[in-house]
């Protein structure tokens, strides 16, 4: 079992019912899963670059990921439907706790000029969304193998009824929000 995963199962459910007043422990609001994202525009000139993608996902997040295809036809995108236009991984369990310790303890750290994420990204029913500028990042990723800098997004959804609950969740795990 993951550090981050004992420890939500003994001081934050603790610390949530106290600051909310739950009577059950079931209460408690807990993450659900993880979402990765990442759009890759490029590949619809050329299939090369969503291989190399997926690689990059796949390294970070250690799970297979699903290449995504675009649902609609936009002629200003140049893209048809059914095309090949990005990839996502949805991590749940301990892979989703080792992916959060990851990105809160050596990920974000490493952003340049941090100043700690946004407190508004939630979406009014307790998720949170973060986008990523450089899968450099991520300590897996080897500088020189990279083929071009992309970015991601980060969707943390969680069983919270409210952005408060969310929040203070997230808070409890050490996200680094801005002051």
């Amino acid at each position: 079992m993951s550090r981050l995963k004992e420890q939500y199962q003994n001081e934050i459910v603790q610390a949530m019912t106290k600051k909310f007043g739950y009577k059950n422990p079931m209460e408690v609001p807990k993450l659900f899963k993880i979402v990765v994202n990442m759009g890759v525009g490029e590949a619809k000139d050329n299939a090369k670059v969503l291989d190399s993608a997926v690689s990059d996902m796949q390294t970070i997040t250690g799970q297979h990921a699903v290449v995504t295809k675009a649902k609609k036809a936009v002629a200003n995108f140049k893209i048809r439907e059914g095309m090949s236009i990005g990839c996502k991984t949805t991590l749940r369990g301990d892979k989703m706790y080792e992916f959060l310790d990851r990105l809160i303890n050596l990920a974000l750290p490493r952003v340049r000029d941090f100043r700690g994420v946004s407190k508004d990204s939630f979406d009014g029913r307790g998720n949170y969304a973060l986008g990523i500028k450089e899968q450099l990042i991520f300590p897996e990723i080897e500088y020189d193998k990279i083929d071009k800098v992309r970015g991601m997004d980060v969707i943390i959804v969680t069983t919270a009824k409210t952005d408060e609950e969310a929040r203070e969740l997230l808070r409890l795990f050490n996200m680094p929000f801005a002051k």
